[in-house]
């Protein structure tokens, strides 16, 4: 008997043209489900209309949204309900942490988690913010973690550990079929001199990218050293006043004519710039993973990159990125280490070549389409488990 069209539908707080890594995954996410026959639906909040695209009409996503989410998911009928869950993208509400439950007897639900922070309750709120997550990845089918520090994370908590699944996340930018000759056109709109290095940071502007440190460490750099910040500040009030302060930093700094901040570009704008950097460098203050979709773009591009850990990124295949031959590390929070890795690499040009060579091969593993498959495998599991009941 031909199987039947299964529907997913895919709950996120952020979706495109609203910025975010998260919002990016769920698009291609939801693409590469649909080339292999699944039907998925993306619920999300206000913005403009899209096919596959169920806008809510929410104010928020504190109480009242559980009615119109309620609503929503009786009208669309699907198999699945998958919550692509990042604290943030929910303004720091519960609401969606105890989805799972409120559903339980309605339809069974997946959560994806992007990252495992708490959501704010209320002052001292305490243990109580740690209860609500571990609630959320409990009752739920199925948990998905993106990196295998998570992963340890979640089957620590979780009270059925095979319920717990690491899927790795894909490139959000494809590598565009003129980036490198726009690159190189890109550079000239700088000014740069022929003997000018190009660093880039590609992401969302928040404190824990690294930003300070980095600019900290250009400062250390010849002055033909340039850094782009591919990208801008979330609408986020924190986010806003933090890029603020990292303008103020250069400044400060003297960095103001070496510093450029493109702000938010459509993909292909994206790729063209990450081909146009002679390195990338991604500082993130927590460590670098594979829950970082800046960090999969860098090694798509080819672009050698310089990031922050220690010992290796472990893959969620087992694999790891190993300082100095796919990546070079440095330490967290460490402004010094940095500019010197950046210098080593920016005189260095055929090790850094090697290092960028290295680190692309290793991401070929990540495509979307074997990530859907994953997906598939997982979300047949839960279809044949429910209509076993």
């Amino acid at each position: 008997m031909e199987q039947p069209v299964r529907h997913i539908a895919l709950l996120t707080g952020e979706y495109p043209p609203q910025p975010g890594g998260v919002g990016d995954y769920t698009w291609h996410l939801a693409g590469a489900l649909g080339r292999t026959g699944w039907r998925t639906t993306v619920l999300t909040g206000a913005g403009p209309a899209a096919p596959g695209v169920c806008r809510l009409p929410l104010a928020g996503w504190g109480p009242t949204a559980w009615r119109v989410l309620r609503a929503a998911l009786a009208a669309l009928q699907p198999d699945i309900l998958h919550i692509q869950y990042q604290t943030g993208a929910y303004q720091m509400r519960p609401l969606v942490n105890l989805l799972p439950w409120l559903l339980r007897r309605r339809l069974p639900v997946a959560v994806t988690a992007h990252d495992v922070l708490v959501p704010y309750l209320f002052p001292r709120a305490g243990a109580l913010r740690e209860w609500v997550n571990r609630r959320l990845f409990g009752d739920a089918v199925l948990t998905i973690a993106t990196n295998q520090a998570d992963a340890q994370t979640l089957r620590a908590w979780h009270p059925e550990p095979a319920r717990v699944a690491c899927i790795p996340i894909g490139s959000n930018i494809a590598v565009a079929s003129d980036a490198r000759a726009r690159g190189s056109a890109y550079r000239t709109t700088l000014g740069l001199a022929d003997d000018a290095a190009l660093v880039g940071f590609f992401g969302l502007i928040s404190r824990t990218k690294g930003l300070i440190e980095l600019l900290d460490a250009l400062a250390r750099l010849p002055a033909t050293a340039h850094l782009v910040v591919i990208g801008g500040a979330s609408p986020n009030e924190d986010d806003q006043q933090f890029a603020a302060a990292v303008r103020r930093h250069a400044e400060r700094l003297g960095l103001t004519s070496r510093l450029h901040i493109t702000g938010h570009l459509p993909p292909a704008d994206v790729s063209a710039w990450l081909l146009a950097c002679d390195l990338i460098a991604l500082p993130f203050s927590d460590g670098a993973s594979f829950r970082r979709g800046s960090l999969l773009a860098a090694l798509t591009h080819g672009t050698p990159l310089v990031t922050t850990g220690a010992g290796g990124i472990a893959a969620p295949d087992g694999r790891v990125l190993r300082d100095g031959h796919e990546v070079a590390l440095v330490p967290p929070g460490d402004a010094a280490a940095l500019a010197a890795a950046l210098e080593r690499l920016l005189a260095d040009r055929p090790t850094a070549a090697c290092i960028g060579s290295a680190g692309q091969a290793f991401s070929q593993a990540f495509g979307w389409d074997a990530i859907a498959t994953q997906h598939i495998e997982r979300y047949r599991q839960i279809v044949g488990a429910t209509s076993r009941h």
